[in-house]
Order: C-alpha cells, then structure tokens, then sequence
C-alpha cells in the first residue's frame, strides 16, 4: 500500500510540472505573436536630426531619419513638416503630402538602423517624426 501510495504522489507531481510546463509554453508562444506587429521596436521611435550644412543665404540643411530598431524595418515614417515647399526636394525623397504631413521615402521600409537623409536649402524647418510602423516578423 505505501508504494502504491508513493507511485501516486510521484504521478500527481509529473502530472503538475508537465501543466506548469505547457502553461509556461503558451504563454512565451503568445508572447512571440505579439512581437509579429512591431512590439519589440516599440520603444526605438525613430528619429529625425537636421544639421545646417550650407551658410549662404538661404542656408543647406541635411535631414536624417534614423530607424533606431534594431530588428526591424520601419514603413510609412510621415514627419509633421509644417508648411514644407515641395520644391525644396525631390518628392520621392520627402513627399508632402498636407499641412504639417510629409512622408518619408516614398513610404517604403528603412532597414534596422538604417538612416535616410535628404538636403533643403531654406531657413529651417521645424520637422518631427509623427507616424510609422514597425514591419517585424
């Protein structure tokens, strides 16, 4: 009677480690599907630095846009741009799009850390990366 008593405990506790283990599986299964619409990259927001390359009148600026993820391309960066000349850049460079909506590289993908950059020769303008998506698989 003890064995059998004994074979039993052993049989509950495999049986609790073998639920524990497949609870532990889905949850890191779940985790990874989650990672599928760009949640590993959420916190590398990409970014736009301009630095004046030009002093004449008007002056050269140069922008970059800098994905700073580095897992996954970044698609459709739109910058709010403010009143932007569209002459000031090729469009498929900088396209604008609206008031204060410009996108970036005609939209497409911009590899893990990649960085894109373009010249405009005006006094500055105020520009900020506001909208993108993370294309991770």
């Amino acid at each position: 009677m003890h064995n059998c008593m004994q074979i039993n405990c052993v049989n509950m506790q495999s049986h609790k480690a073998f639920k524990l283990l497949l609870w532990c599986s889905c949850l890191t299964f779940a985790s990874l599907l989650g990672q599928g619409k760009g949640e590993k990259c959420s916190k590398y927001s990409p970014t736009l630095q301009q630095t004046q390359v030009g002093f004449g009148s008007p002056p050269t600026f140069t922008a970059r846009v800098h994905n700073n993820c580095p897992m996954c391309p970044v698609i459709n960066i739109h910058l709010k741009c403010g009143n932007f000349s569209q002459a000031l850049v090729n469009p498929r460079l900088l396209k604008v799009i609206s008031y204060n909506n410009c996108v970036v590289n005609s939209g497409f993908p911009l590899s893990p850390l990649q960085t894109f950059s373009f010249n405009y020769s005006h006094p500055k303008y105020l520009m900020q990366p506001a909208t993108w998506s993370f294309q991770c698989e």
